[in-house]
């Protein structure tokens, strides 16, 4: 079952949700708004599972940054999020995609324990100006079913990153996992 905005108040209130910074009037009915970050990674170059993605990394001026169709870029939330009770669900929302803005297509689930600023996988139909902490999605909190485990507490590939993380298929395929 998806939190309704009164629920995760309650639950940040009581501990079990951690949105940093926090801002109640950034709640909606069943969600929370989340702002894009100051920090972007440009990919311009062909990409290589097998291999580091090559990237440009810029700060978003006050005055905004032009994103243009047919590069990924990889940006970062403002907020940082965790919970051990609750799965997170992060989407952009229907005012980013009206400017033809996708964002975090492939991977929206946070899992129970993620306790990270989110790593953002972002294209655009025509170029598109964006601006650091710009309203850029929702953020839904789920109900589990069955025992808990945490993200944070289980071997898990991106747990510790710090920032915008790029993709680690690299370390997989050269320990012959494929």
């Amino acid at each position: 079952m998806i939190l309704t905005g009164p629920a995760i108040a309650a639950a940040i209130s009581a501990g079990e949700i951690t949105i940093s910074p926090y801002e109640p009037a950034r709640l909606s009915p069943n969600a929370y708004d989340w702002r894009l970050g100051d920090t972007i990674r440009a990919c311009e170059a062909d990409l290589d599972a097998a291999a580091p993605t090559a990237y440009t990394e810029h700060t978003i001026p006050a005055a905004g940054l032009v994103l243009k169709p047919g590069v990924l870029y990889l940006g970062v939330t403002l907020e940082k999020t965790s919970s051990e009770t609750y799965a997170q669900l992060l989407n952009g929302d229907r005012t980013i995609g009206a400017l033809g803005i996708w964002v975090h297509v492939s991977a929206p689930l946070g899992h129970q324990g993620h306790a990270i600023r989110w790593t953002l996988e972002i294209r655009v139909a025509r170029p598109a100006r964006v601006y650091p902490r710009m309203t850029f999605g929702k953020l839904v909190f789920l109900t589990t079913h069955g025992s808990p485990a945490s993200y944070q507490q289980a071997y898990a590939k991106y747990a510790a990153t710090k920032g915008i993380g790029i993709s680690r298929l690299y370390e997989e395929i050269r320990q012959g996992a494929l």
